[in-house]
């Protein structure tokens, strides 16, 4: 069932800037599908694309990939899931045993708990499901709103989600989009600024350009495929391009 945003506190949303126009969005979403074709996807959206969407395998990815690189969390998934394809075989796994698989993960301790009492939830709750609905995904241990929205975009292609990480959220700002002070303000803003045909791809485009180009210091603006729509707000030094200009 499709979810309908939750509406924060008037207080607590900046809203976007007024300057901001519906064709300059559609140019900018455009060649950003554009730019990120050849680049490296987020490691969550290869490894649905891989799983055939598989619902389960986006959660537990997404759990393990919190500051983490994607490497890493590419690795420590393929052990997890090889050793326990399914929430049943998972939850029969000790923490002990969880965390040696998903070792150097961050806080690997922390998601090994995390890995194992959603499993044991998911059983208990669920039938051995991945719930599709905001509510019940947010019961689970560990999972807020950005895992959330990732796994009803992935694992139940949902057109009425927007997964807001650390680079969608600076992006947004960078862009003008928005005025926020924190990802979940950002995703509240950008349902009510943006048009809801590009909701499910926000993430997709935005990670890859922010874990390629525009990154968190000395973003490569040069190289910016939507450099000629972005106010570059808050950007005071930009890094070398790779490309030379003539």
């Amino acid at each position: 069932m499709p979810f309908e945003a939750r509406k924060l506190s008037r207080e607590s949303i900046e809203r976007p800037m007024k300057t901001m126009r519906p064709r300059d969005v559609e140019a900018i979403m455009r060649g950003l599908a554009h730019a990120i074709t050849g680049l490296d996807l987020p490691i969550v959206e290869k490894i649905a694309e891989e799983q055939q969407d598989d619902a389960f395998q986006v959660l537990i990815a997404t759990l393990l990939s919190a500051r983490t690189q994607d490497a890493t969390t590419a690795a420590a998934s393929e052990r997890l899931f090889k050793k326990a394809p399914t929430p049943r075989r998972m939850a029969a796994l000790t923490v002990q045993d969880i965390a040696k698989l998903i070792y150097p993960v961050s806080f690997y301790r922390t998601k090994a708990k995390h890995v194992k009492q959603t499993c044991q939830l998911l059983l208990e709750r669920f039938a051995g499901n991945v719930p599709g609905t905001m509510d019940e995904l947010l019961v689970l241990p560990g999972v807020g709103r950005k895992t959330a929205n990732l796994v009803l975009i992935l694992g139940f292609k949902s057109l009425r989600n927007i997964c807001v990480d650390i680079h969608v959220h600076r992006i947004s700002n960078r862009l003008g989009w928005v005025r926020t002070r924190t990802p979940e303000q950002t995703e509240q803003a950008l349902y009510e600024s943006l048009p809801a045909k590009w909701w499910p791809y926000i993430n997709l485009y935005l990670v890859t350009w922010g874990q390629n180009v525009c990154r968190p210091t000395h973003p490569r603006c040069g190289d910016c495929a939507i450099s000629d729509y972005c106010p570059r707000v808050g950007v005071t030094k930009v890094g070398a391009s790779r490309v030379a200009r003539t």
